[in-house]
């Protein structure tokens, strides 16, 4: 099996934080299909679904493209792990979760990712925690715990069952990062389609042992369009961009998604839907943003520099 190899901790470029902008929108999403179609069908079903129906699609875009999905075995085995990590694992633990929890806790503890991802860096990987970075992880999980406020820590503490899967799902992203240092050199769309495929392959099984097809109930229309969406925007397309982003950036970055999550959904409800923004919004964002600056290393770059009297332009 292909090896990571050791570099560098990358940096966030122009693209890179707008295509993360982007992602964050497109995975804010998937907590509101979520709901829907937990609702009325179980989390591995809807898993089933939603890594199927998005596989599907994508191979249609490989085959379209002529791009190819012969990679050769190690790069397969590897989907099949990614897969696990990135998928299966978290997919299953926040659906399960979200059972039994509000939407804007489990964003909450989504967004501990980038502490893990940090962590799992520093111990396993070659990205060393530094005290901005880590300052700065901080910094975005309070922002994030501002923004959704005080109704959305209010079940902290009752269903702990729920919310430690929900860690335990951060937990599993934040492995899915290193782990996914080996696809660098594939295109973006042929990772995200084996990831994928892969996982769509192992969840048969699963979902026909847990939940045959033939005893689920029949979806409502509202359950379907969400599982539509879920698979082609919250999976196929987020993807897509998750892979072009950890290309480039590296997996540490990409985990960032999850601060921005939350901000998206403030701000598309209040310019889609005219909810009011309060000042907790703003200070959360505020705070959320000083985290993503510390985070990147520019601040500490500007420091060292200007310390060493050296020119900062």
């Amino acid at each position: 099996m292909t090896q990571p190899t050791s570099a560098p901790a990358l940096r966030m470029g122009p693209t890179e934080w707008l295509l993360l902008v982007v992602l964050s929108v497109l995975w804010g999403g998937s907590f509101f299909f979520n709901k829907l179609t937990v609702a009325e069908w179980p989390p591995f079903a809807v898993v089933q679904v939603r890594v199927g129906l998005a596989a599907l699609s994508l191979l249609l875009v490989v085959r379209i493209t002529g791009q190819s999905m012969a990679v050769g075995r190690s790069l397969w085995l590897a989907f099949f792990g990614m897969g696990v990590l990135n998928n299966l694992i978290p997919f299953s633990l926040f659906l399960w979760g979200q059972q039994q929890i509000a939407s804007g806790l489990a964003s909450i503890l989504n967004a501990t990712t980038p502490i893990f991802a940090v962590l799992v860096m520093h111990c396993f990987g070659n990205e060393k925690a530094t005290g901005l970075k880590l300052g700065g992880v901080l910094a975005g999980l309070i922002g994030v715990g501002i923004l959704m406020g005080p109704d959305a820590l209010g079940g902290l503490g009752s269903n702990l069952a729920a919310q430690l899967a929900c860690v335990l799902a951060a937990v599993s992203y934040a492995f899915s990062g290193l782990f996914g240092r080996r696809f660098r050199g594939l295109p973006p769309l042929v990772a995200a389609t084996g990831q994928l495929s892969a996982s769509t392959i192992m969840i048969v099984p699963i979902v026909f042992f847990l939940h045959p097809p033939w005893t689920l109930p029949v979806p409502s229309q509202q359950a379907v369009l969400a599982a539509v969406g879920l698979a082609l925007i919250s999976t196929a397309l987020a993807y897509i961009i998750f892979f072009r982003i950890m290309r480039t950036a590296g997996p540490s970055n990409v985990m960032l998604v999850t601060f921005l999550i939350p901000v998206s959904a403030i701000l598309l409800g209040s310019g889609l839907l005219g909810e009011e923004l309060l000042p907790r919004h703003f200070a959360g964002m505020t705070a959320i943003f000083v985290g993503l600056a510390l985070i990147d290393g520019r601040v500490a770059t500007l420091w060292s520099a200007r310390r060493a009297g050296a020119p900062t332009a």
